[in-house]
């Protein structure tokens, strides 16, 4: 029992830690985007996606690198997309009662991460049908070899290609108007970098916190180690990307906060889960585990899209919905993990 306490209280802190440092990369990033002078929504779909979306892919290498379980930061980095899509959002709608969404952010960064969720899908099916591995009955494992984990990284690259677009019409049209008076008002860029850096090994820290906590419940408790992984380790590291997306979203910005959740989701769909298998070199996957959790992850995508083009926006009771859809996604990994249903864990 007391060790159960000392890893409740390392989680604790792991997760406030977690906290602070996507505070000060919040910040740092914001200043760093405006001296560089990009367009609002590049803002928030690369670089304060990328930023706030670093806790995962520490989640993807420590578990695969330190702890040998890539499942783990597998159902992370899923976990955390579902958070993502659905919380994050959810709250900032009831909080704002109306979230506006332009038509490129509805067209482009949300199809997009549709495509993302499909890219992977595909990729973790690949690794199946050319690897397979301990077939038994009703489990499916693959291994995941550095080729296919090259498929959804490329699709990465044609999105940083795509927003390279944006930025450079973005500045064509806008460069002028923009660069007046930003350069008198940050004076000390190096300051912001220093400040980046910081945020970045104390979330890489933090989550190796809470990493080693979820292998512990799932030891303690007789349960996979997913199941922690997809809802402590994804809801803590998930926190970066709520305390970005709510502060963006009370400012009534809402394009910008509805980007930084869909340009994180894609990051971590696209590089954290990859950037394990090129690191490790292989890493097994268990499509029967896979599979349900991508579907419910892009059924709620199309909710999302749904709700976003039909007004342009993002209203209260939408948000109330995904609130709702996420609670329910809870109740379903409680019921796994007590037996109750078996649609994960067989």
């Amino acid at each position: 029992m007391g060790e159960l306490l000392l890893y409740i209280g390392i989680i604790s802190i792991s997760t406030w830690a977690v906290w602070k440092g996507g505070s000060l990369l919040e910040e740092s990033s914001e200043k760093l985007s405006d001296y560089y002078h990009l367009p609002p929504l590049i803002q928030g779909t690369i670089i304060t996606a990328v930023g706030s979306s670093f806790p995962e892919l520490a989640a993807t290498i420590l578990s695969t690198l330190l702890h040998g379980k890539f499942d783990l930061g597998v159902s992370a980095i899923v976990g955390s997309a579902i958070f993502n899509i659905l919380v994050i959002p959810g709250i900032s709608a009831v909080m704002v009662k109306r979230m506006p969404a332009d038509l490129s952010l509805i067209y482009k960064d949300t199809q997009y991460y549709i495509i993302s969720v499909f890219v992977l899908f595909i990729s973790f099916a690949l690794a199946y049908i050319y690897y397979p591995v301990n077939i038994t009955a009703g489990n499916m494992e693959g291994n995941m070899t550095r080729w296919i984990a090259c498929l959804p990284i490329f699709f990465y690259i044609l999105y940083i290609f795509i927003q390279g677009m944006e930025t450079r019409d973005y500045r064509r049209d806008h460069g002028k108007r923009a660069v007046l008076g930003v350069d008198r008002e940050i004076t000390n860029i190096r300051k912001d970098w220093i400040k980046l850096i910081i945020s970045l090994v104390l979330i890489v820290a933090s989550v190796e916190g809470l990493v080693s906590g979820a292998i512990f419940l799932g030891n303690f408790f007789n349960t996979p180690d997913f199941i922690w992984g997809i809802t402590i380790v994804a809801g803590a590291t998930s926190i970066p990307d709520a305390v970005v997306s709510i502060k963006i979203a009370k400012k009534f910005k809402g394009s910008i906060s509805l980007g930084n959740v869909l340009g994180s989701n894609i990051f971590d769909l696209l590089v954290a889960v990859p950037v394990g298998v090129l690191i490790a070199g292989s890493a097994i996957v268990n499509f029967t585990v896979a599979a349900p959790l991508m579907l419910f992850l892009a059924i709620i995508t199309i909710i999302m899209f749904i709700f976003l083009r039909t007004n342009l926006a993002l209203v209260k009771w939408e948000g109330m919905v995904l609130l709702g859809l996420y609670v329910l996604f809870v109740i379903w990994m409680i019921f796994e993990t007590i037996g109750i249903t078996s649609i994960v864990i067989k």
